[in-house]
């Protein structure tokens, strides 16, 4: 089933990035002047490194591959500034980071919360979130969540794209691994508001990567479960045109939705938490997500 997001949506924030400087009007994902959605497949991202540039029926709005500056834990703290406003950011980043990305503050819960679940999780971005280069030189976001070994609440992390921030259709991909797996932890990445709900990729990370659909009138959910294993890189990416919602692993098409698909702006949030089926997270375990870039592209709606 999927997940939600923590009771806060968040407005739009123009991206002043090292790779890709935006307008505003580059952010508004319109859709086209006639009115059609853009092709099934129109831009299938399959690499292993960071696509730069525009393709199909999408302009390009954020290209970050974690090479630049070094981000220790502890630096994605101090989150709380104007949230759920297009100026909220983490007072404990700085420069470009800092610029493009904001974080589910220190406190706030997980959805498991609600769920009555034994194991349930809060967010704590300053312990879980870091930036570097791997052993291989290439740099990435690392996502460590963790369980006290008093068995308190799992520390979870969800990190929010500041260039996406409530915007309107779009293509969203990324390059992820869960390079230690272990029970109780999971994804959804998702968009989220108004009653509406994307959510690819989700899953026990002990498990495979799925994708949900949550209709905007509430109905029926759509279900699209996948063979792939967390364990291994994946390029993931959701297409969300105007009356379509299409998921896709390594470029294969596995979900597609046409039921009330949301047509209003919604974040791109990268959220990480405890799980919502299964056993909890042991006390003093942990698991970790590496991602190596992430890219966004607006709607050509000309």
């Amino acid at each position: 089933m999927g997940s939600h997001a923590a009771p806060h949506h968040h407005r739009k924030a123009l991206l002043v990035a090292s790779a890709v400087v935006l307008t505003a009007a580059g952010l508004l994902g319109l859709p086209r002047a006639d009115g059609a959605p853009a092709a099934a497949d129109a831009c299938r991202t399959t690499s292993v490194n960071l696509p730069r540039g525009d393709c199909g029926p999408f302009w390009q709005v954020l290209a970050e591959d974690f090479n630049g500056d070094v981000v220790p834990l502890g630096a994605f703290s101090d989150c709380e500034h104007d949230v759920d406003t297009s100026a909220a950011y983490c007072g404990g980043l700085s420069g470009s980071y800092r610029d493009n990305w904001w974080a589910y503050p220190t406190g706030w819960r997980d959805t498991a919360n609600s769920r009555g679940r034994d194991v349930v999780g809060v967010y704590h971005p300053e312990d879980t979130v870091s930036v570097g280069p791997a052993e291989d030189s290439d740099g990435r976001m690392t996502i460590r969540m963790w369980r006290p070994a008093d068995g308190g609440p799992v520390h979870a992390a969800a990190v929010v794209p500041r260039a996406v921030m409530e915007m309107a259709y779009g293509k969203y991909s990324a390059r992820i691994k869960v390079t230690k797996p272990a029970p109780g932890y999971k994804s959804a990445w998702l968009h989220y508001g108004g009653g509406c709900e994307m959510d690819h990729p989700e899953g026990e990370w002990t498990g495979s990567l799925t994708a949900f659909h949550h209709p905007c009138g509430g109905g029926e959910q759509g279900y699209f479960p996948g063979a792939d294993d967390w364990t291994e890189w994946h390029t993931v990416s959701t297409e969300w045109t105007p009356g379509h919602v299409r998921f896709f692993v390594d470029g294969r098409q596995i979900g597609h939705d046409t039921r009330e698909v949301p047509d209003q702006p919604l974040s791109w949030v990268l959220q990480n938490e405890s799980a919502l089926e299964g056993p909890g997270a042991a006390p003093g375990s942990s698991a970790q997500l590496d991602i190596t870039w992430v890219a966004a592209y607006a709607y050509d709606w000309k």
